[in-house]
């Protein structure tokens, strides 16, 4: 078994015992530095990541193998990847990207394994006489067609 499948083997066995914890992404350079992010339903607190980080370390052999590890969470300038990722942050403002290279801004709505519906809020020229109206819409867009989306951070 190679290094990095034994890394996935590993990251794997840990996510199944903790189900409200999930991978974004697992990442191991050629000088064997191991960077895993996690995401949580509730969040990821740093004993999660020292859980992940024991559960990873201790069962790979350094006489083997040189590595350094980092677990960490996915924090807020971390793009949201997974459906699950979505799902936790139905109600806040998002701003995604998408692939033919529309910017859009909305409140999350709904999620679903393949899109998501953004609720957007915004003001454009009446249709019939001067001045401009309030426009709420709903509008679904497909997964595969976003190229970013991050949660907007509001103070």
């Amino acid at each position: 078994m190679s290094f990095r499948e034994k890394v996935t083997v590993l990251v794997n066995d840990f996510l199944a015992e903790r189900e409200d914890l999930f991978l974004i992404e697992t990442k191991i350079s050629t000088a064997q530095d191991i960077t895993v992010i996690l995401d949580g339903d509730n969040g990821v607190t740093l004993q999660d990541c020292l859980d992940a980080s024991r559960a990873i370390e201790f069962n790979l052999d350094r006489e083997e193998e040189d590595f350094s590890l980092q677990v960490m969470s996915a924090g807020l300038s971390e793009p949201l990847v997974t459906p699950r990722q979505f799902r936790k942050n139905i109600g806040r403002e998002i701003e995604a990207w998408l692939n033919n290279g529309e910017e859009i801004e909305g409140e999350l709505a709904e999620v679903s394994e393949t899109d998501i519906t953004l609720i957007l809020k915004y003001r454009r020229p009446k249709l019939i006489g001067k001045g401009k109206e309030d426009v709420v819409e709903e509008r679904k867009i497909s997964l595969e067609e976003i190229k970013k989306a991050l949660v907007k951070v509001k103070f």
